[in-house]
């Protein structure tokens, strides 16, 4: 049987999304797929997808004629399209025009938008689960609204989180003086740096950890376009956060870190909430989205945007290392009950199969 060729199409968009692609690029490989990822150069930078033994091809998250061209000339022998996120599904039907290359689509997160781009988000969703021969959505919500806007096929695909290295270690130690927080709590928040991951109120909730002794550092592991404003706030107050950008030890970050957060308006499948249970560090988290059954009763969950609540969460856990130890070890049980990689990977591979062998269904 000759080699399945699939190619993975990412946009730049969540950081949840590209680490799924590349863990699900280097399970493909492992399993005897030929493997082609196209994404913007400074997505490999950061996650170096021609390390799974996936070929790597340059695309700009762009729907001029230039890129999709650029986009259709990488699948061109390919057997099946997987686009990660609305924006590269979007594009990837545009590249599969006219061919009949079956399109798979992953839909990691809802877009949130207000006024007239809500109208277009609405439309963007509409033409993504349309082209798509199977969405495989993150959360059941998720499920609903693929079907709501016109999914021929969607279902429910939890995306499990690549492993993360455990607290203990010269790693955690390494990143901790790096930061600056070997005598000092150290928490952090992982996401990309957009408005609806709440880091207003993660702000709000530092300005009140700035009265425990000793203060806390917040690490911020993430980019995007919030950054300037963030900035100058941080300055303007003189909060104890840093903002540490992309970073491809993302993982092994929050594993060092005392409380993990997630302070966010909505979530799927969180990557991080997953990385934080996986690594047995306390989750502080907004009890939104599909994050409830995520964690069940191995996080503390908090309304979103109540800095209040938040600050207080953390700042309890901050200072009670018993309980700390007892959800940490909740979150340990927790995550031996959600799907491994390797259950991802052959769910993804059976709808290949599905898709490039009908007639075995």
């Amino acid at each position: 049987m000759s080699q399945l060729r699939t190619v993975q199409v990412l946009g730049g968009g969540s950081a949840g999304s590209s680490t799924h692609a590349g863990s699900l690029a280097a399970g493909l490989v492992a399993r005897g797929v030929r493997v082609t990822v196209c994404a913007p150069a400074a997505l490999d930078r950061v996650h170096e997808f021609a390390a799974t033994g996936a070929r790597f091809a340059p695309v700009p998250r762009r729907s001029d004629p230039a890129a999709v061209a650029a986009l259709r000339a990488a699948c061109a022998d390919a057997d099946v399209v997987h686009a990660h996120g609305l924006h590269a599904a979007v594009r990837a039907a545009l590249a599969l025009s006219g061919r009949r290359t079956p399109l798979v689509v992953t839909w990691h997160t809802r877009a949130h938008a207000e006024g007239a781009r809500r109208r277009l988000v609405h439309l963007l969703e509409r033409r993504a689960v349309r082209a798509a021969a199977v969405v495989l959505a993150t959360s059941s919500d998720l499920v609903d609204r693929a079907r709501a806007r016109g999914a021929r096929d969607a279902r429910l695909a939890p995306v499990a989180a690549p492993r993360t290295p455990g607290r203990a270690g010269p790693p955690a130690v390494k990143i901790r003086a790096e930061l600056g927080a070997v005598e000092r709590p150290l928490i952090v928040a992982l996401g990309s740096l957009v408005p609806h991951h709440g880091y207003g109120t993660l702000l709000d909730a530092a300005a009140a950890w700035r009265l425990l002794d000793p203060v806390p550092l917040v690490a911020v592991v993430g980019e995007g376009r919030e950054r300037a404003a963030l900035r100058r706030r941080i300055t303007a107050e003189g909060l104890p956060v840093e903002l540490l950008g992309d970073r491809s030890d993302a993982a092994a970050v929050l594993a060092a870190a005392d409380v993990a957060v997630l302070p966010s308006r909505w979530e799927s499948r969180s990557t991080s909430a997953q990385q934080a249970l996986r690594a047995g560090v306390p989750l502080v988290a907004t009890a939104v989205g599909g994050t409830p059954e995520l964690v069940g009763d191995a996080a503390l969950l908090v309304p979103y945007a109540d800095a209040g609540a938040l600050a207080a969460g953390v700042a309890r856990l901050v200072g009670d290392p018993a309980e700390r130890d007892r959800l940490a070890a909740e979150g340990l049980r927790q995550a031996a009950s959600w799907p491994t990689e390797d259950d991802t990977v052959a769910q993804v591979l059976a709808v290949y199969d599905e898709l490039t062998h009908p007639l075995a269904r």
